[in-house]
């Protein structure tokens, strides 16, 4: 089994991570570096005001005034990705570092008996819910799957609210719209 532990938005959560005033109101983030800055993630209160992914700036503002627009944030991203390996590595010592925001983890109590496998399933999910409760106390929003493979826990991910078990991937995945297959990438 596998779980993945997904932080949505995890550049946007990085440049506001300790400024939680922020959280309610329409923001997006921009990458500084570009010759031509856009909006690279946004918060559902800016795609509320109509603000989309590409955007510059101006037009943010142009959609909505309280729009708060932010710079990607490398030193806080470095350090939340180094707090959620750290979780990571307190659930199994099968850690991949798959993405900005994202880690797999590859559990090896599984048996072939179901009874067994479904008594290590629950303390999984215990466990991987207990890392999401951690993360938050530290200001960081995560959610999880836990799957028969790291593609099906993968976007599981980012479906979960905070954690997510699928015991048959193919039942999970089958009534899936390719819409969320699109947004998980």
């Amino acid at each position: 089994m596998f779980a993945t532990i997904y932080l949505p938005n995890f550049y946007l959560q990085a440049a506001t991570r300790h400024q939680p005033e922020f959280h309610a109101k329409p923001m997006a983030l921009i990458e500084e570096q570009d010759r031509k800055p856009v909006i690279i993630q946004l918060n559902d209160a800016a795609a509320k005001a109509g603000i989309r992914k590409g955007m510059t700036p101006s037009q943010a503002l142009a959609r909505s005034l309280q729009v708060i627009i932010k710079v990607r944030a490398r030193a806080q991203e470095k350090s939340m990705q180094e707090i959620l390996l750290h979780y990571a590595f307190t659930l199994s010592p099968f850690v991949e570092n798959t993405s900005p925001g994202v880690c797999t983890i590859q559990f090896t109590k599984w048996n072939r008996h179901p009874v067994e496998n479904r008594l290590a399933g629950s303390q999984c999910h215990g466990n991987v819910l207990r890392v999401i409760e951690q993360l938050a106390k530290g200001e960081i929003a995560a959610q999880a799957a836990i799957a028969p493979t790291p593609d099906t826990s993968f976007l599981a991910a980012h479906l979960a609210r905070p954690v997510l078990q699928i015991e048959n991937a193919k039942e999970f995945l089958a009534p899936l719209p390719i819409e969320t297959l699109i947004e998980a990438r």
